[in-house]
């Protein structure tokens, strides 16, 4: 079996190599990887940013979807034939996070365990979830990281029907996000500095849109477009110095779900504004597996599709990585290691 292996920091470092496909033992899932998703932590990952001290050669991305090949002794909650996808925090079930439940040293393609390109990967049944019935593989790669991240960054704002929400940008989370805000009868406003995806937005049902970079006062304008009340709930896909122009268009009492960190690690908000604003600022990591299986019962009863920008084979891996770092995508980007 073909596997992509990460052999220095860097994009350029990324080499195909040849393993023998394994097989189960007990309790384990054999699984024919059709397909995975890249998301910027992937990218962090390939540059030595995350995990300075990753161990190489490594296998790369946390996301992917398959069907089952076999299994071992003991496994009854997957059959061969399944089609499943992976899950990032494997050991968070339900309720809410703990250290132990969401310890980094359990997500696969972090550094500590193998991630999903490779041809064919043994999972723990925990590591694994079945993809809505309404999904292609492709489609189902892109859910566990950018889909539930937009799910329960929405679910911790309460969305209602009728509310105002602000995406920052087009990318995998903050469109996820556009399309849950439409099927709940609430309004979005999606910003980016390209006007072709401004359109695009558009076509998917975005209410207003804003060029940010066109249009630099753009706090001003989404004040006017809300009578000056502000947005309900703003999916923070940005970080850094953009948190502070969020807390700046929201209304009294509402909430900002901070889910990104495209514009660093570090920030500072004024915190009058904060007072004043009662607003809810949320840091968030994903969600659970219950909030998974809730989000792709939603998913298949509103016949959601997700928004692939570009499919990319096994071979044009680095192109891939290539693409998703220079921003041209619309959506999730996507690498498809078989022919399906």
């Amino acid at each position: 079996m073909k596997t992509i292996e990460l052999h220095d920091f860097g994009i350029s470092n990324l080499k195909v190599n040849e393993q023998l496909i394994p097989v189960p033992k007990f309790g384990e899932v054999l699984v024919k990887i059709e397909a995975v998703s890249l998301n910027y932590v992937d990218l962090l990952v390939v540059k030595g940013l995350l995990n300075p001290n990753l161990e190489l050669p490594y296998i790369l991305v946390c996301d992917g979807a398959g069907i089952v090949e076999s299994i071992g002794a003991n496994v009854t909650a997957f059959q061969p034939g399944d089609k499943v996808a992976t899950t990032f925090i494997p050991n968070w079930i339900s309720d809410k996070p703990t250290s132990q439940t969401t310890d980094y040293s359990t997500r696969q393609g972090l550094g500590n365990v193998a991630g999903q390109l490779s041809e064919y990967k043994i999972f723990q049944v925990n590591q694994l979830i079945k993809i809505p019935g309404n999904l292609s593989l492709v489609e189902a790669s892109t859910l566990p990281i950018a889909g539930l991240t937009a799910w329960n960054a929405l679910k911790y704002g309460n969305l209602q029907a009728g509310d105002t929400v602000l995406l920052h940008g087009t990318g995998g989370v903050s469109i996820f996000a556009l399309q849950f805000v439409k099927a709940n009868g609430a309004k979005a406003i999606i910003t980016s500095s390209s006007d072709e995806k401004l359109e695009k937005a558009q076509k998917l049902g975005a209410d207003f849109t804003i060029n940010y970079k066109t249009t630099p006062d753009w706090e001003n304008i989404i004040h006017k477009y809300t009578d000056e009340k502000g947005v309900d709930i703003v999916v923070e896909t940005v970080g850094g110095s953009n948190l502070q122009k969020s807390l700046n268009i929201l209304r009294m009492g509402g909430h900002i779900s901070v889910v990104g960190l495209l514009n660093g690690f570090e920030t500072s908000i004024n915190t009058l504004a904060l007072l004043h604003q009662q607003a809810t600022i949320k840091g968030m990591e994903v969600g659970s597996t219950n909030d998974f299986i809730v989000m792709n019962q939603a998913i298949e009863a509103y016949n959601i599709h997700p928004v692939i920008d570009k499919v990319f084979t096994l071979e044009q891996t680095q192109a891939a990585f290539e693409y998703l770092e220079d921003g041209k995508h619309f959506g999730k980007v996507v690498i498809k290691l078989s022919d399906f």
